[in-house]
């Protein structure tokens, strides 16, 4: 039989270095730059993709953040400056596994059905 290994690249998940983006010094552990209160569904799917997608990112490298993430995710956002509209929710689906996925639905009021506004998930590729 044949051991498998797995390399992992080293990463530094409480850096606290900062990085320069416009000129202005951010950590990049921050998943936005600045307040989000995103009114309408246009606006979820303009901002939240990029946003989400560094919500990924981060939980695959800071497991406190994940955890925190996976207990209770529209708070954490608020908490880091994204306020989804109220008829929004967000789950965050197979914390446990390689490939989680972050899902946003809108619900009408008076209604039982959800409609998924987007989901992101974490897929790694390798290519030839």
């Amino acid at each position: 039989m044949t051991k498998k290994t797995t390399k992992n690249l080293p990463v530094k998940a409480k850096s606290t270095e900062l990085i320069t983006v416009n000129q202005e010094k951010i950590s990049p552990l921050d998943i936005t730059q600045k307040l989000h209160h995103l009114k309408s569904r246009a606006d979820v799917r303009k901002y939240l993709p990029d946003i989400l997608g560094r919500v990924l990112a981060r939980i695959w490298i800071d497991s406190g953040f994940k955890e925190e993430f996976a207990k209770d995710p529209q708070k954490t956002l608020e908490f880091n400056g994204v306020y989804l509209p109220e008829d929004m929710s967000i789950e965050f689906q197979k914390p446990n596994s390689d490939r989680p996925r972050i899902v946003v639905y809108e619900q009408r009021p008076n209604s039982k059905f959800k409609l998924r506004v987007l989901y992101l998930q974490l897929v790694m590729m390798a290519g030839r």
